[in-house]
């Protein structure tokens, strides 16, 4: 029986081609943009959380400022001063505290002068942090070696900034010669790939930046609780603050890698659900248009709705036959737009592999196809609802008698 219904739905689609395109369409633009959207804001969360897992989960990230006020924390030009990380290196439980410091200097290579983004690492005290911990690995070459003039390039440098550099190549940064003796794998995004790494007391040296850092990142001894760590951190930064400047509250954010990855995986569920609300905008839109078409096609078939409950046609006969048009309209929409959308998305990973600013991958899973499929099924359901019944209500004998 449902078999028929189909077929019956499906012939009076094809009795009103122009008409029945045109009210798909609204439901193909809706499904594309949820699925496109929806798509890369997964594979942006999988990405982004990728890289989280690969930093150890005994590693704390010190940043000044507070989170609820994320321009001000990222934006405002705070630093922690060295008293700041004298304070984090004295914690019980830190093994290692490693400042993340960068400036933009300009580099000479191959008779050309480029403006890159230096970094400093502390070869001396934490180099095994950062291969262990801190998902650095080798592509190329060897890690510099500590108070020698040697070169770390990102994966992007001798790819796009000094196109065909080469380990062993002689550079010349602030008037003084470096040899480039490493080129790391990709970190996962564009400026982390583009950096320039030099040892951190050679860095200090011809970028005149003595002290302090934007932000450090400590790593945690075996056997202590970085959580438990983390709290001691930000009390004893409190303490130094409040014993130099006279501060009362913490100006610090502390976060464990768990702490990192849960709020990324926040944040990304809830731009994940605005993007799906405001597409969803677009299926309200195109589910308004199969209520019309169904409407229009009640009121031209209503002789023919007569006659069904003349020859013993239940209601819900007639309610099944509307259902399952408007729910075939929306299917087809929904098919129709997942190709465009999810094409969409596998086209933007392909131009963001070769012109990369964030390493995305477009996420196609069969959870998010079953959701496609079964949502627009459903807004095509929903929106044949109230037609069918209009259609159901209807007496046979005025039905027939309808010209």
């Amino acid at each position: 029986m449902l078999t028929e219904y189909f077929k019956i739905a499906i012939k009076n689609l094809r009795t009103r081609p122009l008409r029945s395109w045109l009210t798909i369409l609204g439901i193909v633009i809706g499904v594309f943009l949820i699925m496109s959207l929806l798509s890369l804001s997964e594979g942006l969360k999988a990405t982004v959380l990728k890289q989280l897992r690969a930093i150890g989960k005994d590693i704390v990230m010190i940043i000044p400022g507070n989170l609820s006020d994320i321009m001000t924390t990222f934006l405002g030009g705070a630093e922690l001063t060295e008293d700041d990380l004298n304070a984090i290196r004295k914690t019980r439980g830190v093994e290692v505290v490693i400042p993340n410091v960068y400036k933009a200097e300009v580099m000479k290579s191959q008779g050309e002068s480029k403006t890159v983004l230096l970094f400093g690492i502390d070869l001396k005290n934490a180099l095994e942090v950062y291969k262990d911990d801190l998902g650095m690995d080798m592509a190329e070459g060897r890690w510099p070696e500590a108070g020698k003039r040697e070169i770390l390039v990102g994966n992007l440098v001798p790819k796009e900034i000094f196109p065909g550099l080469k380990t062993g190549t002689r550079t010349t940064i602030k008037g003084k010669q470096f040899e480039i003796v490493g080129i790391l794998k990709s970190l996962g995004s564009r400026q982390d790939d583009s950096m320039i790494g030099i040892d951190l007391d050679i860095f200090r040296e011809i970028t005149g930046k003595k002290e302090g850092a934007p932000q450090a990142v400590a790593k945690i001894a075996s056997g202590f609780s970085p959580e438990e760590v983390a709290e001691d951190i930000k009390e004893n930064l409190l303490e130094t603050r409040r014993r130099q400047r006279g501060e009362e509250e913490s100006s610090f954010s502390v976060l464990t890698n768990e702490a990192m990855t849960g709020m990324v995986s926040n944040i990304m569920g809830v731009i994940q659900l605005a993007v799906f609300a405001f597409a969803s905008i677009a299926m309200i839109v195109g589910g308004i248009g199969i209520m019309n078409t169904m409407y229009t096609s009640v009121h031209e078939r209503t002789r023919e709705i007569g006659i069904l409950k003349a020859v013993g046609a239940k209601s819900s006969t007639i309610t099944s036959v509307f259902l399952i048009e408007s729910g075939v309209i929306g299917l087809v929409g929904g098919i129709g737009g997942m190709i465009f959308g999810l094409g969409l998305a596998k086209l933007i990973e392909l131009v963001g592999q070769i012109h990369p600013v964030f390493y995305i991958s477009a996420s196609i899973s069969p959870g998010l196809i079953i959701f496609g499929l079964t949502f627009s099924f459903l807004i095509g359901c929903l929106s044949g609802f109230l037609p069918a019944r209009s259609a159901a209500k209807l007496k046979p004998v005025d039905a027939l008698r309808y010209e």
